[in-house]
């Protein structure tokens, strides 16, 4: 069985990727594929804006789209020479959607090296990519750059998004982080976009992104997100997380229960982890890991929540962590119609706070 790639993986490989083409090192085929839209994208603007210049493009490069075209006419296209040029280039866009796309084997088996063809395949569904055992596929493998994008999970999308804020000149404080990714989700190509919105409408002056810029210039409330919630269940401020859950009864939408109690099971599963750490360094005598190394074993998203974790572990014991987090997977299966009592996601996130309160 094939060993799945994982997201640091796949980042290393498009990083490399961008180098070459930067080194105008360019491969004959580019099959970009996978369920992360964003990086896939990038590479294929970053091709069809360096191979050729301006008045180039006019005559040697053109683009397609899978649902309009067929493999016959991309292998046609692939076939002309350049007019006044060194390359011709030939971007298939969408490429999911062209009918029996096995059929380029036709070309990609035997590329011209005038020619540079770029497959851009964006995978519907995770784990409904490409068929890597055809022809096709192998063949792109023998002869040019085969890219697979993978979707991060919410824990390894902060060391991309710190190097991606850094490469523009800036930094970001982890509750400005906490509140963007809250915001976003894990919409690569949105936070992209949101952060560039941060770049421009930021101070030249101001090169740390905090969470007055976020209310500020993308609209988000600082005193009421997930964030703050966390913050008040972790220190145990009732009166806060009970304020907070109350403006999240009101906003629905902006604050979905699901959303919530996933990201509150978050925490109880890094304090329950951190308990246990301890448990281990007081009674069997194991050396407590240090602060980098425990940021790893319990998926913290960076060594401030570590410190944040450390300093309110004391407010909890190894009991009411084990209960909490049965109490977050009954509420979840409530919040989804099971045994509901015919509460709204406002007041279930009420009873569920109280409940792990008392």
């Amino acid at each position: 069985m094939a060993k799945s790639l994982k997201f640091s993986e796949a980042i290393a490989e498009y990083e490399a990727i961008m180098k070459s083409i930067e080194a105008r090192r360019f491969a004959p085929i580019y099959l970009l594929s996978g369920d992360e839209g964003y990086f896939i994208d990038a590479i294929a603007e970053r091709l069809a804006n360096t191979i050729l210049n301006e008045a180039e493009r006019s005559f040697n490069q053109v683009t397609v789209y899978g649902q309009d075209s067929d493999p016959g006419k991309v292998v046609m296209l692939c076939r002309q020479m350049p007019m006044m040029g060194s390359y011709q280039v030939v971007i298939v866009r969408e490429a999911q959607q062209l009918q029996k796309i096995e059929n380029l084997v036709h070309y990609t088996s035997n590329p011209q090296q005038s020619t540079i063809l770029i497959v851009c395949y964006k995978n519907k569904e995770q784990g409904k990519g490409l068929d890597k055992r055809t022809a096709f596929f192998k063949s792109c493998q023998k002869s040019g750059v085969v890219f697979e994008s993978i979707r991060p999970r919410e824990y390894e999308i902060d060391g991309w998004l710190d190097r991606h804020i850094a490469s523009v000149g800036m930094r970001i404080e982890p509750k400005a982080q906490a509140m963007l990714k809250e915001h976003v989700g894990m919409d690569i190509a949105r936070m992209v976009r949101e952060i560039e919105k941060l770049r421009v409408s930021m101070r030249e002056d101001e090169k740390i992104i905090t969470d007055t810029h976020i209310e500020q210039y993308i609209g988000l409330s600082k005193e009421f997100n997930s964030f703050e919630l966390n913050d008040a269940v972790m220190k145990r401020d009732i009166g806060r997380a009970m304020h907070i859950a109350e403006h999240f009864a009101h906003n629905p939408k902006s604050y979905p229960i699901t959303q919530t109690i996933t990201i509150l099971f978050g925490l109880f599963q890094q304090l329950f982890l951190l308990n246990y750490h301890i448990w281990q360094s007081r009674k069997k005598n194991i050396p407590m890991p240090q602060d980098a190394e425990l940021m790893r074993a319990i998926r913290a998203h960076n060594l401030y929540g570590v410190k944040e974790l450390k300093a309110n572990i004391g407010r909890w014991n190894g009991p009411q962590l084990f209960k909490a987090l049965g109490l977050l997977r009954e509420y979840d299966a409530k919040s989804k119609g099971v045994n509901s009592g015919g509460l709204d996601g406002g007041e279930l996130l009420k009873e569920l706070l109280l409940k792990i309160f008392v």
